[in-house]
Formats: structure tokens, C-alpha cells, sequence
């Protein structure tokens, strides 16, 4: 594939988008020593961070994974292109500490696992030397002017895999599409979730584009965590409503309208609720909120070895304050809240629920998975609320009515599974263009 060429104000406008992250390096790495004071991760490795490493051998297939969402998506991808081609090698990269630590779980022996470089020209082009990966795959949403810019230079065809663009973020894109459009046109291909990102992409300006469905239904739950939840949850004797991934802003409005209807409506010890936040640096944050509030609070991260005690089982809330333990809480839950759903940010990953057989609630705002939120109220593994308080209604009400509940867990299920397949269709793609030498 040949270097596109570019206008001189799109060169123009890679060329200030350099400057810029020039001048900003200082404070990038500032942050990052904040950042790694509560991560520490983030503090090591840092020459890698501008390019720097040892060089590995020629012809590696390159995951790229930003954080710990596209992570666990690249799992099921990962997995496909090592059964269609035995012996390959992997070159993992990732921008977070939370993607890089659950990466370490997809690596075998002779792959490399590093941090994507700062995305100025230097950097990348000592990236690309030192690693020479026979294709990149960009997971879902990233856009990285001059690491394309650079890897089409090389001859590196790029991919972006699991591809979603929304139609808020291709307005947003028109605003800088000096810069954006030549990176769309660097790509050799972008495997679509859906046929409406299919189209937007396309729009954006992408050479070409397959739609191949959605990684996340590939993913199945580790089953002896949602088992270890069952068995956590017969030991509580009460149901429970837990708010899944949530966002800030979320927690404070949930607990609030907690306390204002489950406590109406409880009697005895009343429903359990169990909060799992998105970010792990707020797990404080919202476990002084569950405090303020005067509910008693267990912390999944205290709990014994053996599981909760006595005391942990009385409490009026739990904090899933853990990483990679997604499947153990909707094993817990009875229904589930989406997160990032109640506020304008799109929603959080709601097919882990489904292939759970969890029934959830989502909010007005699930733009991030339009089409699999939709395929979900259609067929009856979800309902849509307007608001945190109808959600928490509605929780309670399934609650006491066994029968819809379990309706909607057979629903879910089945809707997961009937959506799987991504991975081969993508994996089948991805190696067409590193024939095997």
C-alpha cells in the first residue's frame, strides 16, 4: 500500500499536532508520576513511552489494546489468531496501567509486551524500527495520526479491529479532519462492529470496511468466578441489585435513590447492594461516599480468602473494589444497572451481563453500544429507564417477581450466544494480510 498523499494543510496540521505534543512531554510525564503514586505501573517502563527498547524479531502480529475494555476484547481475537496461525508471535501494546497488567494474561512465550509510544514522529519511527511488526491492530477507537502516518511509511498495513465510530464522535472528527482524515486513510482496513459503524467509517474516510460483528460477545465468563458469586450469594440469603462499571456521578445519585426506595420497600434485612466502579482509582472515592451516606460498607478487597464473614454478609453495601472479577459479580447479582448509562457517556460494556444471564437496566445513554443495546431490548435480556430512580423501582420490582426475572436471564443468555463469531471472521481478515513465510 502506498503513502497517501496528503494536502499541505493536513501536513500543516500533523505537523502542529507534533509541536504540540512536543511541548507537552513535560507535563505528560508529570502526569504519569501522579498517575503511578496510585498505579505504580505507570512509572515503569518509561523509555518505552518514546520509542525505546530492545529489538525483537521481524514479523510479530501487533495488538494494540489502550486500556483494560480493549483488553479483554483482544482476548477472544488474540486466542483465534494463534489457533489460524500455530506458532505466531504477539507484540502487545498498551497506553493504561489496567491494560497492560491484564495483558500479561494473553502473552506466551516469545511474544513482547510494551507501552505504545508518545505519538510524535520520533518516538514512533524508533518504535516501529525496533519492533518491525508484520500488521498493527488498533482495537475498536483508536486514531493515532503519526504512529499511522509512520507505519504506512514502513509498510505496515494497519487494521482497526472491532471497529465502532459513533455518530457524536464523527461530528466531533469534522472539527479536526485535517488531521483525522489522512490517519483514516492510512488504514488498510477497519473490521466494523456494526453496519451504522460500518458507514460512519467509512464517511471518516477509511479505504475500506468490513463489518464483522462485536469481540465482546466471543468473550465467555470465567466460570468458576460467576461460580464463586452464586455460591456467595446463597450464603447472603437476600437478593441483589448491583450497579454495574459505574461513572462518576452515578454512585452518589444510586445511593441517594437507595435510600430513599429500597428502604421503603425492604422488610427484614432488605436487598444487598453492590457497586463496581469503572475506574479503580475511585474505589475510595466511592467507598467515602457509601460512608457519608450512613450504610454499612464491605470491601470485596478485605474480604478472607474463604469469602465474606458474618459481618461482611450484614452489610448494606458492597464495593467490588477488585480487578478482573467482573464474572464473580453478576454471579452475585440478581439484576444489574449499566453504568455510564445514567449520565451523558455512552454506556459501559453490556454483553458480560448477557452471556452472565444477568437482566439489566439501562439509562437513556447507551451510544457507545447503540446496536447491542438495542438488540438487547429487542430480545427481552434488558429494559430501557429514563433515570436512576425508575431503575432502582424497577430493580425492586423484579426482585419480587421471580418469574420475569428469570425470563429475562434465559433471554440474555441466549441473546449472547447468538451473536458470537467476531473473532474468526476478524482473525481470518487480520492474517490475509501477513501471508506466512
Amino acid at each position: 500500500m502506498s503513502l497517501p498523499r496528503d494536502s499541505w494543510r493536513e501536513r500543516l496540521a500533523r505537523g502542529f499536532f507534533s509541536s504540540v505534543l512536543r511541548l507537552g512531554t513535560p507535563l505528560y510525564l508529570l502526569r504519569l508520576m501522579r498517575r503511578g503514586s496510585a498505579e505504580p505501573l505507570y512509572r515503569a517502563h518509561l523509555p518505552e513511552r518514546f520509542g525505546f527498547g530492545p529489538e525483537i524479531e521481524p514479523g510479530a502480529v501487533w495488538v494494540h489494546a489502550v486500556s483494560l475494555g480493549e483488553t479483554r476484547a483482544a482476548a477472544p481475537l488474540i486466542e483465534r489468531l494463534r489457533q489460524d496461525r500455530p506458532g505466531l508471535r504477539l507484540l502487545l501494546t498498551h497506553t493504561t496501567a489496567t491494560g497492560r497488567e491484564a495483558g500479561q494474561a494473553l502473552l506466551q512465550p516469545g511474544d513482547t509486551q510494551r507501552w505504545l509510544p508518545f505519538d510524535t514522529p520520533g518516538a514512533v519511527r524508533r518504535f516501529l524500527r525496533a519492533t518491525r511488526p508484520a500488521v498493527g491492530v488498533l482495537m475498536e477507537t483508536e486514531i493515532w495520526p503519526n504512529l499511522q502516518h509512520e507505519a504506512a511509511r514502513a509498510g505496515v498495513p494497519m487494521v482497526l479491529a472491532n471497529a465502532r465510530l459513533s455518530a457524536r464522535s464523527l461530528r466531533r472528527g469534522e472539527r479536526f479532519k485535517a488531521l483525522l482524515a489522512p490517519a483514516a486513510r492510512t488504514l488498510r482496513l477497519a473490521l466494523a462492529q456494526t453496519r451504522e459503524d460500518g458507514q460512519r467509517l467509512t464517511q471518516a474516510g477509511v479505504p475500506e470496511v468490513q463489518v464483522s460483528g462485536n469481540l465482546k460477545f466471543d468473550l465467555q465468563p470465567d466460570e468458576a468466578l460467576v461460580a464463586r458469586g452464586k455460591g456467595w450469594h446463597a450464603g447472603l440469603g437476600r437478593p441483589v441489585v448491583m450497579l454495574a462499571v459505574s461513572r462518576e456521578g452515578e454512585e452518589a445519585a444510586m445511593l441517594a435513590q437507595w435510600q430513599a426506595t429500597a428502604s421503603r420497600r425492604a422488610g427484614g434485612t432488605g436487598p444487598l447492594l453492590l457497586i463496581v466502579p469503572r475506574h479503580p482509582q475511585r474505589f475510595d472515592e466511592v467507598a467515602t461516599l457509601v460512608r457519608n451516606a450512613g450504610l454499612r460498607l464491605a470491601r470485596r478487597s478485605a474480604f478472607a480468602p474463604e469469602g465474606p464473614t458474618a459481618e461482611d454478609i450484614g452489610a448494606d453495601v458492597w464495593l467490588g473494589d477488585s480487578m478482573r472479577e467482573m464474572a464473580l459479580y453478576y454471579g452475585l447479582a440478581d439484576v444489574a444497572l449499566l453504568g455510564g448509562s445514567f449520565e451523558p457517556l455512552g454506556g459501559q460494556n453490556l454483553i458480560e451481563a448477557a452471556a452472565c444471564g444477568v437482566p439489566l437496566l439501562m439509562g437513556p445513554h447507551t451510544f457507545n453500544f447503540a446496536e447491542a443495546a438495542t438488540l438487547s431490548l429487542e430480545a427481552g435480556a434488558s429494559a430501557r429507564v429514563q433515570t436512576l430512580g425508575e431503575a432502582t423501582t424497577q430493580a425492586l420490582d423484579l426482585l419480587g417477581d421471580p418469574s420475569r426475572r428469570q425470563a429475562m436471564a434465559s433471554a440474555a443468555t441466549a441473546f449472547a450466544a447468538a451473536h458470537r463469531g467476531a473473532a474468526a471472521r476478524m482473525s481470518q481478515r487480520i492474517l490475509a494480510l501477513t501471508p506466512q513465510r
